[in-house]
């Protein structure tokens, strides 16, 4: 009885603030059951005009374009009316509540489980509230362009504070003025570390909740001021953040998730890396990534991800722009900034280019219809196999080597990709007017001139050729290199078996053989542990035939392969090139702004 009548004073508070101006969704979030990882979550909407009401969970999340049943952590909901008399619910589908016979007002309390730590989900533990508010609050769809506000009650004595974009109203109270900012609206509820500095008047914020040493956060913040200043200077200056800041908000826990979510004035950043353990180094990629993409995804916005819809799966065709140039600068910066030497810049390089250049998935996909794969393989889940390594590629990597390929093709011209994005930041992200792949196209054909616009587009966006990258490399003293003496069988062999589809093209794949084929012998050798398949091919060159017994669902067969030449490219700086325009269009690609 004490429970719910504390229960039916903080609904009744509730209702009073939400009542007092424009706000007509209000949340009030705990923490008692941290350590099992529940928050107990109580909900008031006010001024409901339908007769039947419906409040739900959303299915999506911001900066993410698969399905997610965040429903599915959602027990013990109890639902009452304004004057607390219970009210009955039913269920239209399993992420939706219905509920008739209200006063105008509903109040809805109930118990959220959550324990994954990432850009996705939420993780409540005694260390932290990792709150991404999809993951976290229902909300009244009929009430989405309405002001909404949150309190969080931290547990005491846990010295926990507030991170987050929302505005602050007052002491752990916050605002939204709809649910679009509110649900891209992530917040960090912990002991966590701050580091600020100014940047064209406005504060960036590091926000760090990590177990390392307030010195190491001093050492990794120099690292992270120096990658916002380079990506400063591609677009010229920064966005205007509403509220004149922007929060990195970092979990660097062992029982956090790897994982980076881009929003409109901040960002999630998750690793089980420390600091001290390699973090330093090997965490400060993914705030690359995750900054550009305050300019491009958030501002520099495709039409088609407008509004995002939290009821169903997103899927946008411009996403090996959106996140593949996003992903080409994202090393790209770090070398700017003094954090990579251009050696090894270069070289990693080569593990994408082999990656997109290598794969028969552009036989199916150009890059438009790779990114509507999005919804299938962007932290989606299935149980039945799927054939993705000869049909899909990640249109992170496919347009992070379209962003090379266009950036070196413009500086042959004496252009360049910076100026590019300038340009499709002023037309499209500093006036928030959302773009489609044709603004795209127009807007390199004024930069660069009708036929070298029409030439990229319809060569490499809206078909699937790649351009040619040997001369483009040469233009900046890059050399790619393939060694043909080194034979191909096309797919990894580990302890005799075959781990995984094999590609199309590729000698194992004219063997016909497949996933889960166990090899026996080659050429009468058997196959063991001491000797094993990749010792038996050393000694091998490519167009050797092989002839193979191996085992598939209990019965031995016998098939024969060709071996092929290697494939994969090297990528590496030419350190002998001599000609003064070489080396200084690669100084101009490479060196910090």
């Amino acid at each position: 009885m004490k429970y719910l009548t504390l229960l039916l004073i903080a609904f009744l508070s509730l209702t009073a603030s939400a009542q007092k101006g424009k706000i007509a969704t209000s949340y009030t979030i705990s923490f008692e059951n941290a350590v099992h990882h529940e928050a107990q979550v109580n909900a008031v909407f006010s001024n409901v005009k339908d007769k039947e009401a419906t409040f739900r969970m959303s299915r999506a999340s911001p900066g993410r374009y698969a399905i997610h049943e965040f429903a599915k952590n959602i027990y013990n909901v109890k639902v009452t009316d304004g004057k607390g008399i219970v009210l009955n619910t039913t269920r239209p589908n399993p992420y939706s509540w219905n509920v008739e016979g209200h006063d105008g007002t509903i109040h809805v309390s109930y118990t959220l489980f959550a324990n994954r730590g990432d850009g996705t989900y939420t993780q409540i533990d005694e260390t932290h509230a990792h709150l991404n508010m999809p993951a976290t609050f229902m909300y009244m769809p009929s009430l989405a362009d309405k002001g909404m506000q949150v309190t969080f009650k931290p547990r005491k004595g846990l010295d926990w504070k507030v991170a987050t974009q929302l505005e602050k109203k007052s002491n752990y109270v916050y605002y939204a003025a709809d649910l679009q900012y509110f649900m891209d609206s992530p917040t960090e509820i912990s002991n966590h570390s701050i580091r600020s500095f100014k940047v064209d008047k406005q504060t960036i914020n590091f926000v760090l909740h990590h177990n390392g040493t307030e010195a190491e956060l001093d050492t990794y913040f120099e690292d992270v001021k120096k990658v916002v200043l380079q990506q400063k200077e591609v677009f010229g200056k920064l966005p205007s953040y509403d509220y004149g800041a922007y929060f990195f908000l970092a979990c660097y826990i062992p029982n956090a998730s790897g994982d980076g979510m881009e929003h409109r004035n901040s960002t999630i950043l998750t690793s089980t890396r420390s600091l001290a353990d390699g973090g330093l180094k090997r965490n400060i990629g993914t705030v690359s990534h995750e900054f550009f993409h305050g300019w491009n995804v958030e501002r520099i916005r495709p039409q088609s991800l407008e509004p995002f819809d939290f009821e169903k799966a997103n899927m946008s065709g411009a996403l090996w722009f959106a996140e593949g140039f996003t992903s080409y600068y994202t090393s790209l910066i770090m070398r700017r900034a003094g954090l990579l030497s251009k050696e090894d810049y270069i070289q990693g390089l080569t593990s994408t280019f082999n990656y997109v250049w290598n794969s028969p998935a552009r036989k199916f996909f150009n890059p438009i219809e790779m990114s509507y794969q999005a919804p299938f393989v962007d932290a989606a889940t299935a149980v039945d196999p799927v054939n993705r390594n000869n049909t899909f590629i990640s249109y992170y990597s496919y347009g992070s080597a379209l962003g090379l390929a266009l950036d070196l093709s413009l500086r042959e011209k004496d252009l360049n990709l910076d100026d590019y994005m300038k340009l499709v930041w002023k037309e499209h992200g500093k006036k928030e007017k959302p773009y489609t792949i044709e603004d795209l196209h127009a807007l390199l054909k004024e930069y660069a001139g009708d036929a070298f616009g029409d030439h990229f587009f319809q060569k490499y966006i809206y078909k699937s050729e790649m351009p040619e990258m040997q001369r483009l490399f040469e233009s900046v003293g890059v050399s790619l290199s393939q060694d043909t003496t080194i034979p191909s069988f096309g797919v990894t062999v580990s302890n005799g078996a075959i781990t995984q589809n094999t590609t199309i093209g590729t000698a194992a794949y004219n063997a016909g053989l497949e996933n889960g084929d166990k090899i026996i012998t080659v050429n009468n050798i058997p196959v063991t542990q001491e000797n094993t398949f990749s010792d038996i091919l050393s000694a091998l060159s490519p167009s050797d035939v092989l002839n193979i017994t191996y085992e598939r669902y209990g019965t031995t067969k016998e098939t024969t392969a060709t071996l092929q030449e290697d494939p994969s490219f090297t990528i590496e700086l030419d350190n002998d090139v001599s000609d003064k325009t070489i080396l200084k269009r690669r100084d101009l690609w490479l060196d910090p702004k």
